[in-house]
Parts: structure tokens; sequence; C-alpha cells
């Protein structure tokens, strides 16, 4: 069989099965109605997914070598850290646009299928361009460096000026209804200008994918070259990016409301950022990093960055805590 994205295509057959599979059972079994997901279920749903991947990457290891699997882990782990940060972004678009928690799980689900597309195209290019063009290597580390700077400096505490900007374009354009339409993503009205005939409307829920859709694909700019400096396999570089985002969607519910606790998340993330784009730049001149070494620091500053958070998290929460026992213990002395 031929080679297809630089491995024979008789590979690409478990991968498919296994990602089919999962959305088959997300979609089929484990959420064929519309309901809020709990932490519980989220985890669980993430903890299937990273299990999936896991034995993925051991397959690869079986069939292709350590070192291809090695190269598979570690994409998945820098894809999964990086993701982190668009957990974030996609709360505040639900938020925005006051998407209740029982349809959030539809919405994701079907940008999934618009990621499978997305970074097939964005992974397609970006090691095509790599291989044509050896030098463009050292400009995507600069890049990872100057987003790095970026991320810390940038306030994602509302949706950004092109979210915004987006927004009103969409709004202009097309017709949209104020409230949502129960889980339609578009929904026939009267049209008012024309009585008696009807009119293609767009509801809040399909905004909120196209939104989500935009923010991975700005997102994807920035990740995908971080994985290419540790591979330029589009098999390898697609099935971790693949497999990374399709837990973050499960995750997600679970850490919507976690990640703004995690005060260094940004730091960690650029950290990583800058690990790799500086791991680009040596490899450059004459060095070299093993898959395990990229591994091994990645896991250790994301682990770093959520142990340092949920320490701070800790002594500030404790000073709260003892004030209120003072005044509790104030009002039962004066009592």
């Amino acid at each position: 069989m031929e080679s297809i994205g630089g491995a024979p295509g008789w590979a690409w057959l478990p991968f498919l099965v296994i990602v089919l599979g999962l959305l088959a059972l997300d979609l089929g079994v484990l959420h064929r109605g519309d309901r809020a997901m709990n932490m519980r279920d989220s985890l669980r749903a993430s903890l299937l997914y990273i299990l999936a991947a896991l034995l993925f990457g051991a397959w690869i290891w079986h069939e292709f070598g350590s070192d291809a699997g090695l190269r598979f882990l570690t994409g998945y782990v820098i894809e999964k850290s990086l993701s982190l940060d668009n957990i974030f972004v996609i709360s505040l678009i639900f938020g925005y646009l006051a998407i209740p928690a029982a349809l959030q799980h539809r919405v994701l689900f079907w940008g999934i299928l618009g990621v499978l597309v997305m970074r097939a195209l964005l992974i397609g290019a970006g090691t095509a361009l790599v291989h044509e063009f050896a030098w463009l290597l050292p400009i995507f580390g600069l890049l990872l460096i100057v987003a790095a700077i970026r991320m810390l400096r940038n306030d994602e505490s509302t949706p950004s000026h092109g979210q915004a900007h987006l927004l009103a374009a969409l709004r202009r354009r097309l017709p949209m209804t104020e409230a949502l339409h129960g889980r339609a993503f578009l929904v026939r009205l009267p049209d008012p200008s024309k009585p008696g005939r009807l009119k293609l409307y767009v509801t809040p829920l399909l905004l909120a994918l196209v939104l989500i859709e935009c923010a991975d694909a700005l997102f994807a700019l920035e990740s995908v070259p971080a994985i290419l400096a540790i591979t330029q396999e589009p098999y390898l570089v697609y099935t971790s990016n693949i497999f990374a985002v399709l837990g973050l969607r499960a995750l997600y519910f679970a850490l919507a409301a976690m990640v703004t606790r995690l005060a260094y998340l940004k730091h960690t993330l650029a950290l990583i950022l800058i690990f790799i784009g500086g791991k680009i730049l040596f490899q450059q001149f004459g060095g070299h990093v093993p898959p395990l070494v990229s591994l091994c620091v990645t896991l250790s500053l994301l682990g770093g960055g959520v142990l340092l958070s949920w320490r701070v998290g800790l002594s500030s929460r404790a000073p709260d805590q003892a004030g209120r026992r003072r005044a509790d213990n104030g009002g039962l002395r004066r009592c």
C-alpha cells in the first residue's frame, strides 16, 4: 500500500477506527440527550480519551520503534498542554453568547469535525513548507518565542478584538436570532419583509461554533509549529494533534471552572513555547535534543506550573479562612 503522510496507508486504519469509534461512543452512547456534563462524567470521558491515545502511542512504538513512539507522546503532551489555554477562550465564548451548559457539549462535538479537516490542512501545509524550505524552521522557532511573550502580555478576561470584529461582521451579514431555539444551529422563522414566507436564521449556537472554530484555527498556528519542532512526519504530527484535541473537548467541563485558578498557567505555557523555540534554534546550530528529553522537560514544566498554582491557591485561601474563623469567634463571644 502506498505511503500517505509519511506512513504506510495501512497505518491510518487503526487511527481512523479508534477516532471514529470514540466519536460514535461519545455522541451515540455517552451523550444521546442534551444534558449538562458534570465533573465526574468529564473526567471519565477524558480518561477514556487519554487511555486511547496511550494505547495508540504504544502501538506506534511497537510498529515503528521507540523513537517514533516518543515523538508521538511528546507531540501529544505538548498539544495537550498548549490546549489548556484554549479552554479559557472557549468558556469566554460560551459565557458571552449565554450558551447553557446542557448545549455546550453539542457545540464542542460538532466543532471536532471542523478540527479534523482544519488540522489536516495546516499540518499538510506546514510539513510541506518545512521539507521544501528548511530555513523556515528557525523562523518557526522565533515565532514561538514571540508567541510566548505575547501570551504573557495579553489579557484574556474578555473576548479578543478579532473575535468581537468577527461577531459584529457575522451579525451584519447574516440573519440571526437573539434567543436560542432548542438545540438547532439553524431555524426557519417568518420573514418580516415577506409575510407568509419563512426565512432561514442563524442561532447563537451556530455562532458559538463558528467563533470556537476560528479560535482553534488561530491557536493551531502556534501549536502546529511547536509539534513540527519535535517531528516533521505528518502522520505523527496529525495523530498526536487529533488525540490531544479530542481529549481536550472531553476535559473542558472539568477544567473550565478550574483553569482560572491556575495562576501560573500562562507562565507555564509560555515557558513550554520558549523551550520548544529554543530547541529549534539550538538544533539549527548543530545541537541535538533527544525526544525523551523534550518529553521530560515538557512534563516537568507543566507539572511544576500546576503544583505552584495549587500551592499559591492554598496559601491565598488560608488568610481568608482564618479571617472568617476570627469573625465567627468574635461573634460567639459577643453573644
